[in-house]
């Protein structure tokens, strides 16, 4: 599969995803596809699933999207399609996102000659979930997203050079601070993320039960769709608490959830470095999160939020209750957070430092 091409000639790039799902990284992995330059850059999407909820949104923007699979589940015995779908689509650039890609995108994109592949590492997990001291050596560079990961990396024998750390970026123009400020809104806590364990929803409603103690109007708003949401439920039928949680699933646009939100809170016990925070600071809302990952390196204690233990229940409500209990306290930690998300997390400096990763590579790797 060894392409020869000059320097004028675009270069096909494939991002491998499980689905395009509502989700941190199917959202960054999307909008880097449709923000790259396309007089160099013809980027497309290969899926384990069939269509789900972002492939109108790609389509939009004239990114094509390949599936494997029927349904919103992988296909079944996807490792044997994808050899096939590789030979057809003939990538100059594999990029591989999330842990099933990662494994058998490598597996078969060396097996095939795919010209560069780019493996991810994007979530505190993942070096491990992806076998990452085993098949980092089948990939021609890796890309995390936080200096936590990247430490983790280097941690299990991953040469220096042999990766990059490239923070995630947020259109700041588009997640902006609602018209009533965090202090004149309802005591709404708002935590958007997947409804999977290392995001430690159980730890958010055992929080939020103590917190209603002091704070009994205080509302808890979960947006999110993933393999926990029937065990987050049923929490929340067996609980008194429940009665003011709100569930909703993942949308396009989540404006209107940060607008009605006073506190934002995540609870994971592994990360890279959330893109929700981003967004939800961007729209002017403080923060209380765990110290894991690269959280800490977003949140900074009692400038823009505040930070608890992992699993630590008792110090999340304590966290958050002092939130709630003083309104104009998340005024000045929001602003905080919109100014720190506006200097220093921008889309144009995360779709920058992947095409010049690209084209290196490319020039290394690619022209043999």
């Amino acid at each position: 599969m060894v392409k020869n091409t000059d320097a004028s000639t675009k270069l096909n790039i494939l991002f491998f995803m499980e689905d395009l799902c509502y989700g941190g990284t199917q959202r960054q992995t999307l909008e880097l596809a449709c923000r790259l330059d396309r007089k160099n850059f013809t980027p497309a999407m290969l899926t384990l699933t069939g269509p789900t909820d972002m492939d109108e949104a790609a389509r939009e923007v004239d990114i094509v999207v390949h599936h494997l699979g029927r349904s919103r589940k992988p296909a079944p015995l996807f490792f044997l399609r994808l050899c096939r779908a590789l030979q057809e689509r003939k990538p100059d650039i594999l990029v591989p996102c999330t842990a099933l890609p990662n494994i058998w995108g490598r597996i078969w994109g060396r097996l095939l000659r795919v010209p560069v592949v780019v493996g991810t590492c994007r979530g505190g997990g993942s070096p491990a979930r992806q076998y990452e001291r085993l098949l980092w050596r089948l990939t021609h560079h890796l890309i995390c997203n936080s200096a936590a990961v990247y430490q983790k990396l280097q941690g299990i024998g991953v040469p220096v050079r042999h990766v990059s750390c490239v923070a995630n970026g947020v259109d700041v123009d588009h997640f902006v601070p609602g018209a009533v400020p965090p202090s004149g809104r309802e005591p709404v806590i708002l935590c958007v993320a997947r409804l999977v364990r290392d995001k430690d929803h159980l730890t958010l409603l055992r929080a939020f039960a103590q917190l209603l103690q002091t704070q009994p109007k205080a509302r808890l708003r979960i947006v999110g769709d993933g393999g926990e949401a029937a065990t987050l439920r049923a929490w929340a039928e067996r609980h008194a608490a429940g009665a003011r949680v709100d569930f909703f699933p993942g949308s396009a646009d989540m404006r209107g959830h940060y607008a009605a939100a006073r506190v934002f809170a995540l609870s994971s016990v592994r990360e890279g470095q959330p893109n929700v925070i981003l967004e939800a600071m961007s729209c002017g809302l403080s923060v209380c999160a765990t110290a894991v990952g690269g959280i800490p390196a977003l949140v900074q204690e009692n400038v823009n939020g505040l930070l608890s233990p992992a699993g630590d229940a008792a110090s999340l409500a304590r966290n958050c209750v002092r939130l709630l209990a003083d309104p104009s306290l998340c005024d000045v930690m929001g602003r905080a957070g919109r100014e720190l998300v506006v200097r220093n997390f921008s889309f144009t400096a995360m779709v920058e430092a992947h095409q010049r990763i690209f084209v290196r590579l490319w020039e290394a790797y690619g022209q043999g």
